[in-house]
């Protein structure tokens, strides 16, 4: 019987992958990848010599039928994203759907998501939080800030380095200039960093220091009842 292993893979410390994703990369017959080039960097620090063929978001709707046939077509096959956990804002959502719709066996490893280390290492509330993942660029933006402004609960989102700025602005605009956020950029990676405090205070910094690299952006939840 078929089964896709939905495998994550480090967020920057390639020391955190773990025994079992290593051996399921050693196992298998076939990887699904993100990014090939990105893999084939993992795959060749691991040892590990195995065909990977892309699956990312410019492609996924044209290659979906091809990618479900293939992994018919072998007893084990892998999906990695290029770093973390796929599916989780990330391309493969639409391949893991298609394959239960097949009744090809899932069977998803923990491991890696930088949304976790960032809420925790926040320290605001993570017993019940809200992940946004990355907002709308346009359309659709300023109802997911209206919505997050009114959140009790924490809320994480995902950003780019070139829209942090203007990101915090927002918050600024939309909660306030003292909402209290912790920015986490390069998570396990060398220049690893939190930045806590009031909005204001982190976007001016960011606009003192441009930033690099992965960022998530933790949000208190609202006060009051």
């Amino acid at each position: 019987m078929s089964k896709l292993y939905i495998v994550p893979t480090p967020i920057g410390n390639l020391e955190d992958i773990t025994l079992r994703a290593i051996r399921i990369l050693q196992e298998t017959d076939l990887i699904f990848a993100e990014d090939t080039r990105v893999t084939k960097k993992l795959l060749n620090h691991l040892d590990i010599s195995k065909p990977a063929h892309p699956f990312h978001a410019h492609n996924e709707h044209k290659s979906l039928s091809s990618a479900v046939d293939k992994i018919k077509a072998n007893t084990s096959t892998v999906l990695v994203s290029d770093a973390g956990t796929p599916g989780i804002s990330d391309p493969g959502f639409l391949l893991i759907r298609a394959c239960i719709a097949q009744n090809i066996e899932i069977e998803c490893l923990p491991g890696p998501a930088a949304l976790i280390p960032a809420i925790v290492s926040s320290g605001f509330p993570c017993d019940r939080f809200v992940f946004e993942g990355f907002l709308p660029h346009k359309k659709g933006r300023q109802t997911r800030l209206l919505a997050i402004a009114e959140e009790k609960r924490t809320t994480v989102l995902y950003e780019s380095p070139h829209r942090l700025v203007k990101c915090l602005g927002q918050i600024m605009e939309f909660m306030g200039e003292d909402k209290q956020v912790c920015v986490a950029r390069e998570i396990t990676k060398m220049y690893e960093e939190y930045k806590r405090g009031t909005a204001k205070e982190i976007k001016a910094y960011y606009e003192a220091h441009p930033p690099k690299g992965e960022i998530v952006i933790v949000i208190q939840g609202k006060e009051g009842k």
